[in-house]
């Protein structure tokens, strides 16, 4: 079988598929004005030429692949797609990335479709911090839709939190105290500088590695890094049930963890998919 692989010999198992720009929220790291469409963009693909994509990736050793946006589960085929992938012959685990605004109303039929990971961002858990960093009060319906997964059984549930110093990196007490209990992981994602955010990056912008040794500091230790696992450093402890993970972009490792595909649901990917 042809397996996709880079001139450095990185294989790619691990397929991200953001099946539409269009988001609900209006992080202040990310669309701090709202989502507002691109006029000319082409449009997403349908279901079925999603399915056509994912057999195309499967057939070159994809195994892995996460659903993505914008918010993802604003699409109201969300669920169909979700059970094509799992149908697709090779895709081992069908994962979903999302704000959580669906996910006590959704996660039910997602996971009877097959979905077998969820990540959900949640960048504070205090709400009015949450609120502040979001533009939407929603964190406690959120929280309640992570507890439930867990209760349901969810193979892999995992909360994103973006590191923003003044706004949430006094949060780390009550990040302890969450984990302490559940079986679940929390990714630390060191903000990232782009062309646009030049002002909020320097005024906010935390290094991952100085969580890292406070983590050290503190007796959690670094587990091996999974082959799909992305580019996330995770670190357990003998007195929690969770798990804690750092994604530092700006580390000298970063890139051997990078073993996934990005790739967005436009009509050109069908295309050169064949």
């Amino acid at each position: 079988m042809a397996v996709l692989a880079d001139h450095y010999g990185r294989r790619f198992p691990y397929l991200r598929l953001s099946v539409t720009d269009a988001c609900n929220f209006s992080c202040s790291y990310c669309l701090p004005n709202g989502y507002r469409a691109i006029p000319g963009l082409p449009p997403t693909l349908g279901a079925g030429e999603i399915e056509r994509l994912l057999r195309a990736f499967a057939g070159v050793g994809m195994r892995k692949v996460r659903l993505t946006g914008g918010e993802p589960s604003l699409r109201k085929d969300l669920t169909t797609i979700i059970g094509l992938a799992a149908a697709t012959p090779g895709v081992e685990k069908v994962a979903l990335t999302t704000n959580g605004c669906l996910l006590r109303k959704r996660r039910a039929e997602w996971q009877a479709a097959g979905l077998t990971a969820i990540n959900v961002s949640v960048d504070a858990l205090d709400r009015e911090r949450f609120a502040r960093i979001t533009g939407h009060d929603r964190l406690d319906d959120i929280l309640r839709g992570l507890d439930e997964a867990l209760v349901a059984g969810m193979p892999a549930v995992k909360v994103n939190a973006v590191l923003l110093r003044g706004l949430n990196d006094d949060q780390w007490p009550a990040w302890l105290d969450y984990l302490r209990d559940r079986s679940l992981s929390v990714r630390f994602i060191e903000l990232m500088r782009t062309g646009t955010n030049l002002d909020y990056f320097q005024k906010h912008h935390y290094r991952a590695d100085s969580l890292e040794r406070l983590l050290q500091e503190a007796g959690w230790a670094a587990v091996p890094r999974a082959t799909d696992a992305g580019p996330a450093r995770e670190y357990t402890h003998p007195d929690y049930a969770g798990r804690i993970g750092i994604i530092a972009p700006y580390s000298r490792d970063f890139c051997a963890g990078c073993n996934r595909l990005r790739v967005t649901a436009a009509a050109i990917a069908v295309r050169w998919a064949g």
